[in-house]
């Protein structure tokens, strides 16, 4: 393999004297979260040799902070709520959750925050790993700079692909930086659960951890400056979900804003200051208020680009207005999220690939080289109680883009499966109706157990299947699936 080297393939900086001032590889990845792990998986399957650079653990925020332990967490939270509804179970399930076994179910879900597996299954696909913060200096030129202040320089055949993903915000408040506030990372890798947390935000961390931390003994208040939880769904999801926050105990207040914080002593509470001269006491604040790429540092302007900028890139994940250099996954903002991430992985994977004459022109056996699906058709479960899961377009966005649509709801609770599932069911669906193709443009799911129905519709809306087609799809009996005959017996009358 062109740029492999024979010894340990994972290089240690300290070792830069005993390999090539420059070494060549025909891919280099900035990034080993999931999204650079796949790029570099699929430039190796293609006969590409490829470096992937590392500055923190291999496997990325999603292995140790965000997607792994966020669920190890919930799964718990879920299935004990889930447990509570069931005649015959309820009684024996009333109790506190084991902190300290929920908590050490998520070290084991994060390898205790090692990577040592992750790098051996990026070691097996032949890719080297080396350890450090990969700086652009150049077109195709790329210097990684180790723990220790070594400095080691790689240069690209073909491609740089950008996996560096995005970091938390916490916004610039008066005494912020004394507050020392939780983001995500601090929220999902947390060693005990605080007395009292604070929430500020309301979208998907927000409402995750609402819900772990709350079932987990702390006393929850979410402070939310619009006036509901998930803006970016259905608004029937984010009240049910509030709904069922509130039961729980936890306290939600909208359409207010922090203005400061304050936390005299290190150890002590924290008090927010709000917009209307309220305070609120904790022992932790949680800001969940959004995400930025992880391009600081990352020697765009050596570029002509501009440092800590999202980078616009085509449906290949192709920086515009360069050849050789690619954005993938959070860092291109076209959809944040990990399932997406490694979907554009592949789709640049093949491209690359293709275009260095490694890989078929047109199409490959993930189709062509375009991630078309992060326009109009992204999934995503919000892993609460109850679920909220969605694919494509809500209702507000298909009128703002101008669609003729319909807006097609049934009540879940009414579909015989879910009466099985669980006493006292709640939850809605909707489908979004193109009324001019007569094919599904979204679909929106909250309720117990949803999740997994949510695939169901990505294919309906990927496939563009038309209406009188899902007809023949017929749904087992009796599950809660059987909301699809519904939704269309609803459409139909």
């Amino acid at each position: 393999m062109a740029g492999a080297h024979t010894h340990d393939d994972t290089v240690s900086m300290t070792d830069a004297a005993k390999i090539s001032e420059c070494s060549p590889y025909d891919v280099v990845v900035i990034g080993a979260g999931p999204v650079g792990e796949n790029v570099a998986d699929r430039a190796r399957a293609a006969g590409l040799s490829a470096a992937v650079v590392e500055s923190e653990l291999v496997g990325g925020e999603c292995s140790y902070w965000a997607c792994m332990p966020s669920k190890a967490l919930l799964r718990p939270v879920v299935a004990r709520a889930d447990a509570r509804r069931v005649p015959g179970l309820s009684a024996a399930v009333q109790g506190p959750l084991d902190v300290e076994a929920v908590l050490a179910h998520r070290d084991e879900e994060t390898s205790h925050w090692k990577d040592d597996g992750q790098v051996a299954w990026l070691e097996s696909v032949g890719a080297d790993v080396y350890r450090g913060t990969g700086r652009l200096t150049g077109p195709r030129a790329v210097t990684v700079t180790a723990p220790d202040g070594t400095e080691h320089r790689l240069a690209a055949r073909h491609a740089v692909a950008v996996c560096t993903g995005s970091r938390a915000v916490v916004p610039a408040l008066p005494g912020i930086e004394e507050a020392h506030p939780w983001t995500s990372r601090e929220a999902t890798s947390a060693k005990e659960a605080p007395g009292r947390l604070v929430i500020v935000g309301g979208g998907v961390v927000g409402v995750e951890m609402a819900t772990v931390w709350q079932a987990l003994g702390s006393e929850v208040t979410l402070l939310i400056r619009g006036s509901g939880l998930l803006p970016k769904m259905e608004p029937f999801a984010g009240e049910l979900i509030a709904d069922a926050l509130t039961e729980a105990g936890a306290r939600i207040r909208t359409g207010v804003s922090v203005t400061a914080v304050q936390r005299p002593a290190p150890d002590g509470p924290v008090t927010v200051v709000l917009d209307d001269g309220d305070r609120v006491e904790a022992d932790e604040i949680l800001f969940a208020t959004g995400r930025a790429p992880r391009t600081d540092d990352l020697g765009l302007e050596k570029i002509g680009l501009e440092p800590g900028s999202w980078l616009t890139v085509d449906d290949s994940c192709r920086v515009e207005g360069t050849d050789w250099l690619y954005a993938v996954g959070d860092v291109n903002h076209r959809a944040l999220l990990t399932h997406q991430g490694k979907y554009q992985a592949r789709i640049a994977g093949a491209a690359i690939a293709a275009r260095t004459g490694h890989g078929p022109v047109e199409t490959t056996p993930w189709g062509a080289h375009a991630a078309t699906a992060d326009h109009a058709a992204v999934p995503q479960v919000v892993f609460t109680d109850p679920e909220a899961a969605s694919v494509g377009l809500t209702l507000a966005e298909a009128e703002r883009a101008g669609h003729r649509v319909r807006a097609v709801d049934h009540d879940l609770a009414s579909v015989a499966g879910s009466g099985l599932y669980a006493d006292g069911y709640r939850g809605r669906a909707r489908m979004i109706v193109d009324l001019d193709r007569e094919v599904l443009l979204g679909v929106t799911f909250v309720g117990p157990g949803i999740g997994e129905l949510l695939h169901s519709a990505t294919v309906a809306v990927v496939g563009e299947v038309p209406i009188d087609r899902l007809w023949h799809a017929v749904p087992a009996y009796p599950t809660i699936s059987e909301v699809w005959l519904r939704l269309l017996e609803t459409y139909r009358r």
